[in-house]
């Protein structure tokens, strides 16, 4: 959806057609591959996700491309915040009574995740550092299969979006204990912060993706594209578009955009090299 929605603004602005490409699997690598080598012209982006930019070179020994060093920064797009996702029956109502079950029972409580390494995995880590306890993980292979084991109670929670776990929501499956955010989130006011219910202060889980072009694309039209990108990310129908998936228009220079994919390198190492998780 938000592809599509800039693609069409994007070519009304540029004059000319923006089309979208997808390349799936090889978590992003193939992806990731052909923008590096493609002509550096700025006629080829790549749509990438802080998590990736952040996590990947900690996850991986022998990383295909480095996101901060073979790609120039245009803008991010969006960004957003996750929830604390728990079946409609658990006993618990705020987030300090889970944060309690926990230290009370080390490793008895589960949380469940997409993936190994996936933000819902490593937003559980996060908060087992941030809290001081110790939880059991459970991977499942995609989403759906985990919110339904949410719902089903076999597993205590897991974070999800309004987007992955708003049908679960809707139908009374699930409720959403807390915001993994700092503040609360649009569209979902009644629902706290983590913090707000007795979480860890900072504790936050969320994120947010952008565009690269291959290095050394020439700096007038790294401009020019983020110009027009900010344009089209921060009209007001595109907002109202993204506020459905609680995402928030996040744009800014390029040179901004460079220091904060550094920042979220840095930011992950500790908690990866911690967790001694690799993938290859």
């Amino acid at each position: 959806m938000l592809l599509r929605n800039l693609a069409d603004k994007l070519g009304k602005d540029l004059g000319q057609p923006v089309v979208i490409e997808n390349k799936p699997g090889a978590s992003g690598f193939l992806a990731f591959q052909a923008a590096k080598a493609a002509p550096a012209d700025g006629y080829t982006l790549v749509h990438m996700d802080s998590f990736h930019i952040g996590t990947q070179p900690h996850l991986f020994n022998k990383l295909p491309y480095s996101a901060t060093r073979d790609f120039d920064p245009i803008t991010p797009l969006v960004r957003n915040y996750f929830f604390v996702v728990v079946p409609s029956t658990s006993k618990w109502q705020t987030m300090g009574e889970l944060v309690a079950a926990a230290k009370a029972r080390p490793d008895s409580v589960t949380y469940g995740s997409w993936g190994v390494a996936s933000p819902a995995h490593l937003g559980g880590l996060m908060l087992e550092s941030a809290a001081g306890i110790r939880m059991s993980h459970v991977p499942y292979k995609e989403s759906a299969q985990l919110y339904s084991g949410v719902a089903n109670g076999e597993l205590d929670w897991a974070i999800g979006s309004a987007a992955s776990a708003g049908s679960m929501l809707q139908a009374g499956k699930v409720r959403f204990l807390a915001a993994a955010a700092p503040t609360r989130i649009g569209g979902y006011d009644k629902v706290p912060t983590a913090a707000q219910t007795g979480g860890p202060a900072h504790w936050a889980v969320g994120g947010w993706n952008g565009l690269l072009a291959p290095k050394g694309t020439p700096k007038d039209i790294v401009q020019r594209l983020n110009e027009a990108i900010a344009k089209a990310m921060n009209a007001p129908d595109m907002q109202g578009k993204l506020a459905v998936f609680t995402y928030e228009p996040y744009t800014m220079s390029p040179a901004e955009m460079g220091k904060l994919m550094e920042q979220e390198v840095a930011a992950w190492g500790p908690l990866i090299q911690k967790s001694g998780i690799k993938l290859d």
